[in-house]
């Protein structure tokens, strides 16, 4: 299956969310008909699905589009992956960087993929630790490595910009599988990434 980028826009789907957006502005008091709001409820639609294209994405077929036969068998490292997503809770922005790695086992991926993966799964509503599960068990499906490390570091604006609101606050998630459940391994991955779980 090939696999192809675009931004997708359903009109149906962005008439419906408009309305809503509508309802939502008036039930907080706004006049949406004054200037500054007048095509707000519009571009809002259309915002919340790009926000969440992840739901018309397949992450295997992007790393099947670019899977190639190797003999290499280290780590695999692409860190600082930037990501940006939307607490399923709150419907607030949570945002950070992964840090992801694979040991090949036959075939090698390429490099643009791992991030595309972590869009699909970041541009849906989630939680983090949801995220960081759906990242490696993906890789691991589909490559069949030797093993997977995902570590998430976000900041979420439901605990900075209401609740508690702790502006500091960094929250880290980390999964692994094969060699990675191996301390040597997970720890040469940790000190690549600069990141020490506690």
């Amino acid at each position: 299956m090939a696999y192809s980028k675009k931004d997708y826009y359903d009109d149906v789907v962005t008439e419906q969310l408009q309305s809503h957006f509508s309802e939502i502005l008036t039930g907080l008091g706004e006049d949406i008909t004054r200037e500054g709001l007048e095509k707000t409820p519009h571009r809002a639609a259309k915002s919340m699905q790009f926000l969440t294209q992840g739901y018309t994405q397949d992450a295997a077929s992007i790393l099947r589009s670019a899977m190639f036969k190797e003999n290499y068998s280290e780590m695999v490292l692409v860190k600082n992956i930037e990501l940006y997503s939307m607490c399923e809770h709150h419907i607030l922005p949570f945002f950070g960087k992964a840090h992801v790695a694979y040991i090949p086992n036959g075939y090698i991926v390429g490099l643009s993929k791992i991030p595309r993966v972590v869009d699909v799964f970041a541009r849906r509503l989630q939680v983090q630790e949801r995220l960081t599960l759906e990242i490696r068990d993906t890789i691991q499906e589909v490559l069949k490595p030797l093993g997977v490390a995902v570590v998430i570091e976000a900041c979420h604006l439901c605990m900075m910009m209401r609740g508690i609101q702790k502006q500091n606050s960094v929250t880290t998630t980390s999964a692994f599988t094969g060699q990675f459940k191996h301390v040597e391994t997970r720890e040469e991955f940790l000190r690549l990434v600069g990141t020490t779980l506690r």
